[in-house]
């Protein structure tokens, strides 16, 4: 069967055909759909019996996602409006993502600030055919990214008459309320030569906000330590230890109206008196609002009997709101002078105030939502044919992907010039390089009209673009040359194109290289444009040596020209089955992968951060040391950041292998364990900023650098003031890290004949992380990122294990499915924050968190040939986080690791399938 312009499984065959079919991990059609590497696949029916909601859901509940992520409940994170998945812990741009066999488009923004992925958010779900998940080293066919593995979304190319499907939902803790709609239909002309398929999808789903859950409207009331108020309207003492001093003469009488009437005067323990609120964590969003619509279109046309012409189109627009709270709505002192100092109280001083619902007027917190319009499409033309033994097949794709993103802003001289105006006064001169100010205290300690908070923020918007062209030809002949085990086959791929990218904030966003100030307050961004050409070349070749045993050898080349250097990769793999019997398959794989500077590794311009940690240098001053640092002064010190890119940087490289075994005693049971193990060197990595300062501090005090970064890089890169405040940490880009895996995935499916009780299916996936570690500069000690608890959290929250099973019920016209996820057990707050297991604190040890599974049902009942109703239970029994919280103190606002766990709870969908065509 020819090839129709993919690189990966196609239409046309199942488990049982005989006819050769080109199975996932391979360019050469065969009879075995089970080859040297394992492939997970779920179907349609999966997708809607286990209850997944998207795409997305698919992927982040995959037993192969071992790794914490960044998205809707991460506040203010770069890619807050973006959704990601990964594998085995591995970065989200690891893995290669395919729609049709066709590289997705690149989102714009950038993960984390720095690293290019693909935001799988905007694909339809009701028009998804099946989701391939191919794990390991792929890029000997696949090229760059497919380090991780492949994912490859097959969208539907055929329906059996017009499909009206209708669903909606909401969460009985409230909010994310849903409604999606989508509707197919397919259209043949009279001699059968034109086949056309169509679809559309919308959907609209309001935000869950922090408010609407009882972990996240107020801060921690479970934790170790007792709540602690938010600090609204708070006088920091800079000359004693950043203690307060409480200078309101109504005793915040004035303010108790603000926060919906939950401001008062509050007290923190050795700090002081200052108003505040409770509630203030509930005023941001933990799922994004979103309204979407995709459309989605695939033809085919014979030329002759030997000729065919095919296309396809999806088109997404997607606007996504969010934000990230009231705890990143505020103004301060601090940003532009550090402190001032006040000859009336004798003292440097730092103001800090909050703004309420009440400030911003209209519905508050629902008008300076930040919005994310994506604009994305992806078309591919292309035509194939067979020519005796050889078919060929030559297409063109181009995707591009647009996003504006219009966030909230505060303007720094407006804001600046409000307060000077009504609450510090002039400047009275300098004392010890700070201003001099005699405020009006009283002033401070009031609520503002909406008027004057319009006066000083609005809107700001960010556009950037990514764009791909690829001309892809393919030769395949399946039956090249006869050997003892069968027909020989090859493949060959050439393929060439351009891709771009550009990041263009509004200039406002971004820092004077000399002065490091904006024009707006509290706020930075990445920046950056580049391009660059690409051209490959793709061998396989499928030996049956004998009947039990096939080797399948591939090799690629790679080359990348990019700001006027050529930088190229050869890559290659050697796969071998060996069937003893036709039910058990022994196979095994070693290859060579590589991921390739992205553009924006290369092109991003000088970009700023900003970030909070603990100041180990400065918390040492004042006689705390790390892992005892909840009561010094610089415990949370927030700071601003750069990075840049690189235009020397060289390809990540990676050496992959896998072995394991399939067995199918049974036409009705089938099991897989596969082993994996990666090597991969050279990374480009940005040290975390923890770790930058924990190094400066054991440099700057003269112990032994257990961290991990070098003393020279740590002092170089971390500049301190006058008085010793960071005033900007840099983190280049470089080729030094690297990381070591180790996996195991099992596998089993099983259907059992019940009689007249129907018939049950049983499937089940599970991943083990058996070794990672990662070594982030040359001569470090390799981080264990499975054993290390304060590593685990750094590196985006690990589960060492996580498994998924589902077991369905079929009778008649109903269709019961019960879906288990399970995450395995994780270190709690204490073991991160503390980097040790024996660490005790308020009757809390630190640990591990317990496994955590939840639990989706579905019940379907075909009432006609053409209608099928359903309703839809996730997270049936309503499963919170909630024993995490015991574990956090209590001045947290996310008392649970929102990496890995969400507090969304149950949801209900109902859900009504017309099929007019049956």
């Amino acid at each position: 069967m020819p090839l129709a312009g993919a690189a990966m499984a196609q239409e046309g065959g199942n488990a049982t055909d005989l006819d050769k079919v080109t199975v996932t991990g391979s360019l050469i059609p065969q009879t075995q759909i089970e080859n040297f590497t394992p492939v997970t696949v779920i179907s349609a029916e999966d997708i809607q019996m286990r209850g997944f909601t998207s795409v997305a859901d698919v992927l982040q509940q995959s037993s192969y996602q071992t790794g914490g992520l960044q998205g809707g409940q991460t506040s203010a994170s770069f890619t807050q409006g973006a959704e990601a998945s990964g594998m085995f812990g591995l970065d989200p741009g690891y893995t290669k993502y395919l729609i049709n066999g066709r590289p997705m488009a690149n989102y714009p923004a950038l993960y984390n600030g720095s690293d290019t992925f693909n935001n799988i958010s905007g694909i339809p779900v009701d028009l998804v055919e099946r989701i391939e998940i191919l794990p390991g080293g792929q890029s000997s066919l696949y090229g760059s990214d497919a380090i991780a593995g492949v994912v490859n979304i097959i969208l539907k190319k055929q329906v059996n008459g017009l499909s009206i499907n209708l669903r909606g939902g909401m969460y009985s803790e409230g909010g994310g309320d849903s409604f999606r709609v989508s509707v197919s239909d397919g259209w043949s002309s009279a001699d059968g030569r034109l086949n056309l398929m169509g679809g559309i999808q919308f959907e609209t789903r309001d935000p869950i906000w922090g408010y609407q859950r009882d972990l996240s409207k107020q801060y921690n009331t479970q934790g170790y330590s007792a709540p602690a108020a938010s600090r609204d309207y708070v006088v920091i003492n800079g000359s004693a230890r950043n203690t307060y001093l409480f200078l309101d003469p109504a005793n915040c009488g004035n303010v108790t109206g603000q926060f919906d009437g939950t401001e008062a005067l509050q007290t923190r323990a050795g700090f002081g008196r200052y108003c505040g609120s409770f509630s203030t964590p509930g005023y941001r969003t933990l799922m994004n609002g979103k309204d979407a619509t995709q459309i989605y279109a695939h033809g085919t046309y014979d030329v002759n009997d030997n000729i065919q012409l095919y296309g396809d189109l999806l088109t997404s627009h997607e606007d996504v709101e969010y934000t990230a709270g009231s705890s990143y709505v505020w103004w301060g002192t601090s940003a532009k002078y550090g402190y001032y100092y006040d000859p009336d109280q004798d003292a440097f001083l730092n103001l800090q105030r909050a703004f309420s619902p009440e400030d911003i007027g209209g519905q508050g917190f629902k008008d300076i939502l930040n919005t994310d319009k994506n604009r994305s499409y992806q078309v591919t033309l292309g035509g194939k044919g067979s020519f005796g033994d050889w078919d060929l097949d030559v297409g063109f794709t181009r995707t591009e992907y647009k996003l504006t993103e219009k966030n909230w802003v505060r303007f720094a001289d407006p804001i600046n010039d409000y307060f000077l105006t009504h609450v510090l006064g002039p400047q009275l001169g300098e004392e010890s390089g700070y201003p001099i100010f005699r405020p009006n205290y009283a002033a401070f300690y009031q609520p503002m009209s909406p008027s004057d908070f319009a006066s000083f923020t609005g809107f700001v918007d960010t556009d950037s673009k990514t764009t791909d062209n690829t001309l892809r030809a393919q030769l395949t002949n399946a039956s090249l040359f006869s050997l003892p085990g069968g027909d020989a086959g090859l493949a060959i791929v050439v393929e060439g194109g351009t891709q771009e990218w550009n990041y263009t904030p509004d200039a406002r966003l971004l820092q004077d290289p000399d002065t490091l100030e904006s024009e707006i307050w509290g706020l930075t961004s990445v920046n950056g444009a580049g391009d660059r050409d690409r051209y490959a070349v793709t061998s396989e070749l499928r030996l049956p040596l004998w009947e039990p045993l096939t080797v399948t050898l591939s090799g690629r080349y790679d080359a990348f020209k990019v700001a006027g250097q050529t930088i190229d990769k050869p890559t290659y793999s050697i796969g071998v089955e060996y069937r003893p019997v036709e039910s058990f398959l022994l196979r095994g794989k070693y290859g060579t992968a590589f991921r390739a500077p992205t553009l924006s590794d290369t092109f991003m311009g000088l970009s700023g951060y900003y970030s909070s940690n603990t100041d180990y240098y400065r918390c040492s001053l004042e006689g705390f040391t790390p892992g005892n640092t909840d009561d010094c002064t610089y415990d949370s010190q927030q700071f601003f950041g750069q990075q840049s890119g690189n235009p020397d940087l060289q390809p990540i490289e990676a050496d992959v292998w896998n072995a394991g075994f399939v067995w199918a005693p049974m036409n009705n049971l089938s099991m897989s364990v596969d082993y994996f193990r990666w090597d991969i060197r050279d990374e480009v990595d940005q040290l975390s900023s923890d770790q930058l300062l924990l190094a400066e501090y054991f440099c700057r005090t003269g112990q032994t650098n257990t961290a991990s970064a070098s003393c020279d890089n740590a002092l170089a890169w971390v500049t301190r003031g006058a008085n010793n405040e960071i005033e900007r940490i840099y983190t280049p880009k470089v080729n030094v890290s690297q990381q070591k895996l180790e996996a195991v995935t099992a596998s089993l499916n099983y259907v059992l004949d019940i009689g007249k009780w129907g018939s049950l299916a049983f499937a089940g996936n599970y991943t083990n992380n058996l070794e990672h570690t990662v070594t982030p500069l040359p001569g470090d000690e390799p981080i264990d990122l499975l054993r290390d608890p304060y590593n685990m959290w750094i590196y985006d929250a690990y589960a060492k294990t996580r498994a998924d099973a589902s077991l369905g019920w079929s009778i008649g016209k109903w269709t019961t499915t019960a879906y288990a996820n399970r995450i395995g057990k994780t270190p709690n707050y204490l073991a991160y924050t503390s980097g040790s297991w024996d660490y005790e604190t308020g009757g809390q040890k630190a640990g591990w968190w317990a496994p955590y599974t939840t639990y989706n049902l579905t019940f379907n009942y075909d009432a006609t040939d053409q209608i099928r109703l359903s309703l839809l239970v996730n997270n049936a029994l309503n499963k919170m986080p909630e024993e995490q919280a015991k574990n956090y103190p209590g001045t947290s606002t996310t008392p649970w690791n929102n990496y890995l766990y969400n507090i969304y709870g149950r949801s209900v969908y109902l859900e009504m399938r017309y099929n007019f065509g049956k």
